[in-house]
């Protein structure tokens, strides 16, 4: 068993000693997308998700790309429906269509390539997907509840202040807030640059004062006691001097909403929720929204119009007899 911080060694895929097999051309796929540009977390997903589908086609004796046709992709698309997680609930179909997307996009590649001459994939119709709101968010007092909860007087907990801090004030992506360098802070103009966020998309962003002071009073009192050896400038660091991994900052967030008592489900996303809809409620244009969470489409951003109710509840109390 690797131990904390090693990688797992990766299971060898069925035929992939083969040069013509379906988990040789899937290696070269995502080789191919690492060479123009795709991020590592795309492909990491991609590699995941092609895996499954490569071990769930040998079970059926589907060992080469030519063998694959449209009625067993339409049966790989009902075995994802019908498979039960560990809990015994089935995948959403937003999961499902994250496991069909990579099958779908290697089959379309593969004929580019010209090794397939027609695509079975091609008419594939993906599942629709739920049009959900999100979970839940902080109000304005659970924030401040939760920010609350570290012990400030300690080099940990001071650092963990900043990480609420930073999370309700900017609502930026897990990844992030930990990828983050202190060079990318600018406290003369209050803004953090966040460099290829999600898409590998740069974007300016503002921080507020407060946050700012307790950046700059965790830089000053705590980060020195963090940093071991070489220095990369990742401004959050471990108690052992390494930069935050996504998985632990979940869970260091996760507990503290638990210790404030406050029952809503959530962890570091929950505060780019509550960003969001506390600024719509305070009048903030949705496009400003969509400017701070750097949204693609501004649909993506529209949503939170719908969890932002305190305009439509006063019109209610107003208007309604």
């Amino acid at each position: 068993m690797p131990r904390r911080g090693e990688r797992k060694e990766r299971a060898p895929l069925p035929g992939e000693g083969d040069k013509d097999s379906l988990a040789a051309w899937s290696q070269r796929y995502l080789e191919w997308m690492l060479t123009h540009g795709y991020s590592e977390n795309t492909v990491k997903g991609r590699r995941n998700y092609l895996a499954f589908f490569v071990r769930w086609a040998d079970t059926r004796s589907l060992v080469y790309p030519q063998e694959v046709t449209r009625p067993a992709l339409e049966g790989y698309q009902r075995h994802l429906f019908h498979l039960r997680k560990a809990n015994g609930k089935p995948l959403s179909f937003r999961a499902q269509r994250a496991r069909l997307v990579p099958v779908r996009c290697l089959f379309r590649w593969l004929t580019k390539q010209n090794i397939l001459l027609a695509n079975p994939a091609s008419e594939l119709e993906l599942p629709k997907m739920e049009k959900r709101l999100p979970r839940g968010f902080l109000t304005a007092a659970e924030a401040e509840q939760v920010l609350a909860q570290p012990d400030i007087d300690d080099t940990i907990g001071l650092r963990d202040r900043a990480i609420l801090e930073v999370f309700y004030s900017c609502g930026m992506r897990r990844a992030e807030l930990c990828n983050l360098k202190t060079v990318e802070v600018d406290f003369d103009r209050r803004t953090v640059f966040i460099r290829e966020g999600k898409g590998r998309k740069d974007r300016m962003i503002p921080i507020g004062e407060r946050a700012i002071s307790w950046v700059l009073k965790y830089l000053d009192e705590a980060r020195p006691a963090l940093v071991l050896g070489d220095d990369d400038d990742t401004l959050f660091l471990t108690d052992d001097g390494h930069p935050i991994t996504p998985n632990r900052m979940t869970q260091l967030v996760r507990d503290y909403i638990n210790a404030s008592g406050i029952t809503k489900k959530g962890s570091c996303h929950i505060f780019r929720h509550s960003m969001a809809t506390l600024m719509l409620e305070g009048g903030a244009d949705v496009r400003w929204i969509q400017a701070m969470l750097g949204h693609a489409r501004l649909d993506t951003t529209a949503i939170y119009t719908q969890v932002s109710i305190r305009q439509l509840l006063a019109i209610h109390t107003a208007t309604h007899p």
